[in-house]
């Protein structure tokens, strides 16, 4: 498995930007699909985004199209989350998370290693 760690994390504006950063351990970055959640307070961990690990792919929750990006570099052995057009409801711990294979899923039981979260509060 993968060690995971995001940074990147903090406090902004409405409207305002962020990009998350989560570093992947290990020499097989490549072959894991990688994908963003989060959770806010009293709610379940949800699906964000997620990219194929050729990174030919990518999917996005219907809250976050047209706003959010993800990304990734096989090279750095890292997969970002540029967000734009920040929203108070975006306001979550945001968790990046790995599973050996090809294609993307959407469910958090699936994943096979998790980071530790980063806080993103969105003012209004």
């Amino acid at each position: 498995q993968v060690q995971l760690v995001e940074s990147g994390g903090g406090l902004v504006q409405a409207g305002g930007s962020l990009t998350l950063s989560c570093a992947a351990s290990g020499r097989t970055f490549s072959a894991y699909a990688m994908a963003w959640f989060r959770q806010a307070p009293g709610k379940e961990r949800e699906f964000v985004a997620g990219i194929w690990r050729s990174a030919s792919s990518a999917y996005y929750a219907d809250s976050v199209k047209g706003r959010f990006t993800i990304s990734r570099d096989n090279a750095k052995n890292t997969v970002y989350l540029q967000m734009n057009s920040l929203k108070p409801e975006d306001t979550a711990v945001y968790y990046c998370a790995a599973r050996r294979g090809l294609g993307v899923v959407s469910a958090p039981s699936l994943m096979d290693s998790w980071g530790q979260g980063t806080q993103v509060t969105v003012s209004s």
